[in-house]
């Protein structure tokens, strides 16, 4: 996989979503399973939105999998 300068906060942002998205799979009540819900969307629009995608045209989706696994990492997983 090729090497891509992904930014820190790109990479801060996925870690959270990870961490997010398995406290939603682990969450018992509705109520917090909104408040949970609201902030993965919040995260994956932070993601989806960030300007480095722009400057890596033609390439985005192996950065994004290259995204993904850096974070993936980072949790421990």
């Amino acid at each position: 996989m090729a090497n891509y300068d992904i930014p820190e906060r790109l990479i801060q942002a996925q870690t959270a979503w990870y961490s997010v998205y398995q406290q939603l799979a682990d969450a018992d009540n509705a109520s917090e399973t909104t408040v949970l819900r609201r902030r993965l969307q919040r995260l994956s629009v932070q993601i989806t939105t960030d300007p480095y995608w722009t400057t890596i045209p033609g390439r985005a989706p192996a950065a994004r999998m290259a995204l993904k696994q850096m974070a993936w990492q980072d949790e421990g997983r």
